[in-house]
């Protein structure tokens, strides 16, 4: 992978986060699973704890990715003040795939297909650390900013795959907000910066930032959360760029993490750490395996 690639996929996953928003087919919902989804009773709406998950009246006018951001010597978009309609970012959840009809929690582990393979283009290859036969694919409920259940995907380490759909019961238990859970592609890794995107998404092979080591995303063992809520934050730089607003984290809003808070705990719970506790920088949506 080139280096601008790589610092496409670093704006894109955490160290890393998903500033872009390029749009992408809609995905299949290939891979056989091999644990039976499971049920939980559909919480009463409550977005995290801090606020009311009704849904907002009126859904802000905002296209995401429309708008590519000058770029910074290192890569990165210019990093810009958040428009007016994202400060208390609330967008709807585009479904992808089938949203459950009963609107409960439920969760399917399954072998990264070879549909879904071709779907991840360039966000492995046979170069990357780990084989293919050691991912898993991972779909899950989640609660919208709509305050409705949708079903997102992620594709994990096989070892953290139980454990991932775990801390996606735990948020959904207490309609922790998520607005988009589906796959990067190679769409994605080329798209110029645009500042504005908030997948939450775990595997992508790419180098660290700044490092020739790879990411723990690039294990399957990392995964970032509404990356506009939890921005990285690291001297001038903040990733998505349009996502200052977020900087202050003693306003709580919807959709955000904080230390001690039930949403944290959801991943804290399973041994992984939070990219909210580092000192040089400050990585509020990333949760990994082994702190890195």
């Amino acid at each position: 992978m080139t280096s601008a690639a790589l610092l496409l996929a670093a704006a894109l996953l955490s160290g890393c986060a998903a500033s872009t928003g390029s749009p992408v087919a809609g995905p299949s919902t290939g891979g056989t699973s091999s644990t039976a989804p499971t049920a939980t009773p559909a919480p009463a709406p409550g977005l995290s704890g801090v606020a009311s998950a009704a849904p907002s009246p009126v859904t802000p006018a905002w296209t995401v990715g429309a708008s590519p951001l000058p770029l910074r010597p290192d890569g990165f978009g210019q990093v810009q003040p958040t428009p007016t309609v994202l400060r208390n970012r609330r967008l709807p959840t585009v479904d992808r795939l089938p949203p459950p009809r009963d609107g409960r929690f439920a969760a399917t582990i399954g072998s990264v297909t070879p549909a879904i393979r071709t779907r991840m283009g360039e966000t492995w290859s046979t170069a990357c650390p780990v084989r293919l036969s050691s991912l898993r694919y991972v779909t899950v409920v989640f609660r919208g900013f709509d305050g409705k259940a949708h079903r997102g995907e992620l594709v994990v380490a096989a070892s953290a795959a139980t454990k991932m759909v775990s801390a996606f019961r735990a948020l959904f238990a207490i309609s922790f907000p998520i607005e988009e859970m589906r796959l990067p592609t190679t769409a994605d890794l080329r798209a110029k910066p645009t500042g504005d995107g908030n997948n939450t998404a775990a595997y992508v092979c790419r180098a660290a930032r700044g490092q020739t080591r790879f990411s723990q995303h690039a294990y399957g063992l990392a995964i970032d959360v509404n990356p506009f809520n939890n921005p990285l934050v690291k001297r001038d730089l903040v990733v998505p760029e349009l996502a200052s607003a977020y900087k202050d984290r003693s306003w709580r809003r919807p959709g955000m993490f904080f230390a001690g808070s039930g949403a944290t705990r959801a991943f804290t719970s399973i041994g992984w750490t939070w990219g909210g506790t580092w000192t040089s920088s400050k990585d509020y949506m990333h949760f990994s395996a082994n702190g890195r």
